[in-house]
């Protein structure tokens, strides 16, 4: 009876032992693991593994250290403070991270301040590429996995990608546009990274039609997804847009459901290298092909894509282009009188049609074309004014916030107010009588003024920019010799009043 006392107790002592280990001491305590805990003193990291925790390491043998290029444990054991603390920090995590917990597609943030991944499979356990052997060594200030390789930290946003079980697709398409090279370059990037799982919900064949031309919609595609900057979640607003390296832009959007990249939503934010950072998304985002698909992934264009389509011009600026949309947030509609919007939309074939065209333009006004007291024609058939200064850029009295979101038929800028379209009409020309023919024209277009004062013509692009100006009595024959597409004939007579028409050339 004594004897078994004796051995429960010693049994008691002997978990007790076991429990009050910690990391440092499992460390120490190990066969396999003697470079690791020459590496850990030597970089002073062997009091914070003795902390209170909880900490995890993912912990190389002797075996994963040989297995480095010959010379290297020595060469970082010679600059202990350099690239030694940053692998070793990499190996080890501020918080529980027992086997039980792990996914497949895991990121994992280290002390290095770089994320680990977590891949599950038939084959076993693996951190990034190192294969995990023993799992789940308890300490009282945390855990330790036993792994069979020294983990890197990533260098590239390429690095991420490749560490990662859930972006094989994107790096083979990646690699197939020839973009890997680029991105290894020295940043900064910001990658969105659609997952597998992502790229397999696009319609069947997709994936593989575009492989086939992988210098064509592959190269834009996955441009739309990375940024020439370092875009980290903390800098993100909602509403906020970003341009890509495909020179279109993407929109942000945050709400109570997470944050989204135009519809994608980023399932894994911030998953650092050293030339920049990768956010992983949950769907292929396709660059706009027009206007309106601009429109459609702004989170702060809702009430203005609503008004489109009860309008019927969604269909419209859907069309070849080019167009240019002067586009009111949301904001800007609720800023007018309380039922305005509502009143309007109960006529949207009236007054709201002609209010819309007004914030719409036939052509590629981009922020590099505009100039200070340009007049520009819009679909509405009356012009904006642009104001340059050093306040900002203006459409009439209201603020551009974001210029040039390129899309394939054109371009959107977002402004801070509704235009109005001007409605006294003292300056047209309603004594004088003016006839256009041919119109359409083909190459010579013959204006017939009916009186005998002589006045200025003056033939426009939907820019606003005079063609061709001269002096007009009676009857006159004016060469068009332009491009095919529609112009404006002004009419001005003793530059006070003016009409004008539209002309096309076909």
């Amino acid at each position: 009876m004594n004897t078994k006392i004796l051995l429960l107790i010693m049994l008691c002592l002997g978990l007790h032992h076991v429990k009050s280990q910690t990391i440092m001491e499992i460390v120490e305590n190990s066969a396999d693991h003697n470079v690791l805990e020459i590496a850990l003193n030597t970089a002073g990291l062997a009091d914070e593994l003795e902390g209170t925790g909880p900490l995890t390491l993912f912990a190389p043998t002797d075996a994963a250290f040989a297995a480095l290029p010959a010379g290297t444990v020595e060469a970082l054991l010679q600059d202990p403070q350099g690239a030694l603390t940053q692998i070793l920090l990499y190996h080890a995590v501020g918080a529980n991270a027992l086997s039980g917990s792990l996914t497949n597609g895991q990121f994992i943030t280290t002390l290095n301040g770089k994320s680990v991944s977590v891949k599950i499979n038939a084959d076993g356990v693996f951190i990034n590429q190192a294969r995990v052997t023993v799992t789940d060594v308890l300490a009282d200030n945390g855990v330790v996995h036993v792994i069979d390789a020294v983990m890197l930290p990533p260098a590239t946003v390429v690095d991420v990608l490749l560490n990662s079980p859930v972006h094989t697709t994107l790096v083979a398409a990646a690699s197939a546009a020839g973009l890997v090279a680029p991105l290894q370059g020295a940043g900064p990037f910001t990658v969105f990274a659609p997952t597998d799982a992502a790229f397999a919900a696009l319609p069947a064949g997709t994936v593989e039609a575009l492989l086939q031309d992988p210098q064509g919609a592959l190269t834009q595609i996955l441009l739309y997804h990375a940024v020439g900057d370092t875009a980290f979640s903390s800098s993100l607003t909602n509403g906020q847009f970003i341009t890509t390296l495909n020179g279109k832009s993407v929109s942000v959007k945050i709400n109570a459901d997470g944050v989204f990249i135009n519809q994608a939503k980023v399932s894994v934010a911030n998953v650092i290298a050293d030339n920049g950072v990768v956010h992983v998304i949950d769907a292929v985002m396709l660059p706009p092909a027009t206007v309106v698909d601009v429109l459609l992934n702004s989170p702060v264009h809702t009430t203005l894509v609503a008004a489109a389509s009860a309008a019927g011009l969604v269909a419209p600026l859907q069309g070849a282009g080019p167009f240019t949309v002067f586009a009111p947030t949301d904001a800007a509609f609720a800023a007018l009188p309380a039922g305005t919007v509502e009143a309007l939309l109960q006529d949207p074939q009236g007054a709201l049609t002609q209010i819309l065209l007004y914030h719409a333009v036939g052509a590629n006004a981009l922020s590099g074309s505009l100039s200070n007291g340009q007049f520009i024609t819009t679909l509405n058939g009356k012009d904006v004014v642009v104001t340059i200064n050093n306040e900002g850029v203006f459409i009439n009295n209201v603020k551009v916030l974001v210029t040039d979101l390129l899309a394939d038929n054109g371009v959107v800028h977002v402004i801070d107010g509704i235009l109005m379209p001007p409605t006294r009409t003292e300056n047209i020309l309603e004594t004088i009588e003016v006839k256009l023919f041919p119109n359409p024209v083909i190459t010579d277009l013959t204006v017939e003024i009916d009186s005998d004062e002589e006045v200025t013509a003056e033939l426009l692009d939907l820019m606003g920019r005079t063609l061709k100006k001269m002096m007009v009595k009676n009857t006159v024959t004016i060469p068009i010799d332009q491009a095919p597409g529609t112009y404006l004939l002004k009419i001005n007579s003793e530059g006070t009043k003016e009409l004008i028409q539209r002309v096309v050339k076909i």
